[in-house]
């Protein structure tokens, strides 16, 4: 019984790494989206003349980085913008933007 309980607490902190990879993940995905905040406002509802993100669906917004980096869709800023994403990081913000805006209309 002894080495059963020692065993579960020795082991016990693997239980951790699952929901720290996931906390370190929802983390990098809002720090990659509060980037879009400075103008396209918080959580992507603009208050002025730029383009309001928020409320749209994550593959549109997926789609339009990827068009904006690749030079399809026509821009002033966008594409210097998203040059500098990954599809990963591009996937992570569309993802948190249509996440926490479904959140938000509820």
């Amino acid at each position: 019984m002894k080495t059963k309980v020692h065993l579960a607490w020795c082991l016990s902190p693997l239980l951790l790494i699952g929901s720290g990879a996931s906390l370190a993940s929802s983390l990098d995905s809002a720090v990659l989206a509060n980037t879009c905040a400075a103008c396209h406002g918080t959580h992507g509802n603009s208050p002025g003349a730029i383009p309001n993100i928020a409320r749209l669906p994550a593959n549109v917004i997926q789609q339009a980085m990827v068009s904006f980096r690749d030079g399809s869709r026509a821009s002033t800023v966008m594409g210097r913008i998203a040059m500098d994403y990954s599809d990963d990081q591009i996937l992570k913000i569309a993802n948190y933007l249509a996440e926490v805006n479904q959140h938000v209309s509820q």
